[in-house]
């Protein structure tokens, strides 16, 4: 078995899909590098990426997201994105996210894996996926009379 931080947080991400019932097959996506289920009604993708930083040091995170709703057009953006920044104060080690070049609002979790072992990588993954599948209906039924697309899966 590997000691590499990396392949060590691969092999616990397919050991957390077999728990829950999936496999890799149905779960991992090598074109895009990442790992895909649903959970409830939000799609959760699982990412690890590396980040290289000029003197050649590099640091591996694991990346948890889950697009939750698009931004809807028609609304009051500052009503709309405080109530996500007051949502952020709760949620409890997940944030909701906006990427650059994006139209559409994220339920994200980060982290670096150095020092992750199983039950924590378990518990981030759990946490993201029941606050996915809490927020997306929420926010959904908040916002969606003001022109978004709801069940629009990207």
């Amino acid at each position: 078995m590997s000691t590499n931080p990396h392949d060590l947080v691969n092999e616990m991400i397919h050991t957390y899909v077999k728990e829950v019932g999936l496999t890799k097959e149905q779960t991992w996506d090598p074109e895009k590098k990442k790992w895909r289920w649903k959970m409830g009604s939000a799609f959760i993708d699982v990412f690890l990426e590396r980040i290289t930083f000029p003197n050649g040091y590099f640091r591996d995170y694991i990346r948890i997201f889950s697009a939750l709703m698009e931004i809807p057009a028609n609304i009051n953006q500052a009503v709309f994105f405080r109530h996500l920044l007051e949502i952020n104060d709760t949620s409890l080690g997940v944030k909701l996210t906006v990427m650059p070049n994006s139209t559409w609002v994220y339920a994200t979790f980060e982290r670096d894996v150095k020092g992750m072992d199983y039950e924590e990588l378990k518990t981030t993954i759990y946490d993201l996926e029941w606050w996915a599948d809490k927020l997306d209906d929420e926010l959904k039924q908040k916002f969606a009379e003001a022109g978004s697309k709801p069940d629009r899966v990207m």
